[in-house]
């Protein structure tokens, strides 16, 4: 059993497996395709992609691909939880500019659809927290890039003080948003 529920930006969906537990743990099927595709998402995942962050407050984000190689992510947690964070950067869109954020965790079964022409990222909330996405378009460091997690336009709300969050020197010196060029028409 598959459910998918969109979001405040309705092209960004929370997707969630049924947990079938016994007195040896659970069992759950997190993808196939075609109950997938019976829900209307029928992307072709070609690369699996795992994090594990050692320490609350790490910030990975936020990051997307610009096009050709731009990504559709199918994102879980395996261990631990985040604050999952994306933000609509396709241009012409009525949510451009606009940001959702869900409490992804290891307990629920739930996972992220974060479609091409959004900026992603996540905050850990639990130590040694274990992130695993799926993507259907390979990784392209040419076209890598990415805006500034804490910048104040978006008004996003993190789980963490700019002061405490653990970041890479790449994530601390992505550009604001009104630098960032069009990328998503």
């Amino acid at each position: 059993m598959l459910e998918v529920r969109s979001l405040a930006i309705p092209d960004v969906k929370l997707v969630r497996s049924k947990r079938f537990s016994d007195t040896r743990g659970y069992f759950c099927e997190t993808f196939r395709r075609s109950a997938f595709a019976e829900r209307g998402i029928s992307h072709d995942f070609i690369q699996d992609n795992q994090s594990c962050s050692e320490r609350v407050g790490t910030v990975r984000g936020l990051h997307f691909q610009q096009p050709p190689f731009a990504q559709t992510k199918l994102v879980r947690v395996l261990r631990g939880a985040i604050v999952d964070v994306v933000v609509d950067l396709r241009r012409r869109s009525p949510t451009f500019g606009r940001h959702v954020s869900v409490k992804l965790d290891s307990e629920t079964d739930e996972q992220l659809l974060v479609p091409k022409g959004f900026a992603h990222g996540f905050c850990t909330l639990e130590p040694q927290t274990t992130v695993f996405y799926k993507v259907d378009e390979v990784y392209s460091p040419d076209h890598d890039a990415g805006i500034h997690w804490a910048d104040p336009e978006l008004a996003i709300e993190w789980p963490v003080r700019a002061s405490a969050a653990q970041l890479s020197p790449k994530d601390r010196a992505l550009p604001r948003f009104d630098q960032l060029a069009s990328v998503f028409e």
